[in-house]
């Protein structure tokens, strides 16, 4: 058939488009496959390292609970104390110099739990036949707000160091700076109340108890403020029960166990399982003044001390190791750990450099039962 130069000139430039578009969708189909190709090489060369890749952010929270689960993002921290050469540093660098390096972590999480084992105080009256007794001033409690810690647990051995008269300024100068407590109150229903928070769409309950309490007088009582103690867990469990009734997770802060102890003693054990089986959906301990293992029990986990985090420094290098525990939570009430190590400087936290933080999160990952730490501290039960 006849055809016009126009039309044949139309032809050819209609042939050259068809090439020039099978051209780039070859090429972008090989980009793919190459792509594809090295994604799957590199994440099975980290496995085969031992290592696990690295988690994404979790995305904001859109509300749209049909496309994603509510979770929260927690953050756990050991014993606080601002007294002392405490305090000494603190007047030579300034209020907000214990958190320098760990605010920006609390302040992108969604909650910031620490155990605060001093009474904050000005007045008050010392504890007789102590051998330590703690006493920190009020100017600290904004600057705790100030790095981002939202609840303190009082369940311990020290916050009574000044009387009944220092707890009570406590829970006032924490009022005041809209810092929530627990584990304490000004009788025992307050002591043993959980406390209740709403994030991201959830429902948290945070409750405090000690086994470590000095003196029979420090516990609370009817019209009588103190402690919430649990050598015997009653009035524990049946706080939790009540909080598992009410919340879509619950975290249980225990001061328990022997100082400097790697592992955890039988009544930590007893207590924490008594706990879960009560309704907690984590535990996590302190006192001991050393970081101990984690264990899982139920599919709930146990975290047995997390040490000293702002605190003096003795003369044992265990005592200067600690961490900033994070927690995804989801509302089916699962948890993720992972540990980010830290060093106890005096008055300060510090981030450990690399090889440090390896040692300690293999140093943590053998103390712990059946548990399996990654290099990038994500903790997980370890497959049998």
């Amino acid at each position: 058939m006849y055809q016009t130069r126009t039309e044949r000139m139309k032809a050819k430039r209609k042939k050259r488009r068809k090439l020039l578009t099978m051209s780039l969708s070859t090429l972008i189909f090989t980009l793919f496959v190459l792509t594809a190709c090295f994604l799957f090489f590199l994440g099975k060369g980290l496995m085969d390292k031992g290592e696990e890749p690295a988690q994404h952010a979790a995305p904001e929270n859109t509300g749209d609970s049909q496309e994603r689960a509510p979770s929260v993002t927690l953050s756990f921290v050991g014993d606080m104390i601002f007294t002392g050469h405490i305090e000494t540093r603190l007047k030579e660098h300034g209020l907000d110099f214990p958190f320098v390096h760990t605010t920006s972590l609390f302040q992108q999480d969604d909650y910031t739990i620490a155990n605060l084992e001093t009474p904050i105080t000005e007045n008050g009256t010392p504890a007789s036949q102590k051998e330590f007794v703690y006493k920190s001033s009020p100017e600290v409690v904004p600057a705790i707000k100030r790095a981002g810690v939202d609840l303190v647990n009082l369940a311990n051995n020290h916050s009574m160091d000044q009387g009944v008269d220092g707890l009570l300024d406590t829970f006032r100068h924490l009022e005041e700076n809209h810092i929530k407590y627990i584990g304490a109150g000004r009788d025992a229903d307050r002591a043993y109340a959980p406390i209740y928070v709403e994030k991201n769409g959830m429902k948290l309950a945070f409750l405090g108890f000690s086994r470590v309490i000095p003196e029979v007088s420090w516990y609370a009582g009817k019209n009588k403020p103190g402690i919430a103690a649990t050598y015997d867990p009653k009035l524990a469990v049946a706080s939790i029960q009540e909080a598992r009734s009410q919340a879509d997770l619950v975290v249980v802060i225990a001061h328990w166990g022997k100082e400097r102890e790697d592992y955890p003693v039988d009544h930590q054990i007893e207590l924490a399982r008594a706990y879960i089986d009560a309704g907690a959906d984590l535990v996590i301990g302190g006192h001991p003044h050393v970081l101990q293992g984690f264990e899982q029990y139920n599919q709930k986990w146990i975290a047995y001390s997390l040490g000293n985090f702002i605190f003096t420094r003795s003369n044992e290098p265990k005592t200067w190791e600690t961490m900033v525990l994070r927690a995804t939570c989801t509302k089916e009430r699962e948890c993720d750990l992972t540990m980010i190590p830290f060093h106890a400087e005096l008055g300060q936290a510090v981030p450990m450099n690399e090889e440090n933080g390896h040692q300690l999160i293999k140093r943590i990952e053998s103390i712990s039962k059946d548990v399996q730490i990654f290099p990038n501290g994500r903790i997980l039960p370890r497959s049998s």
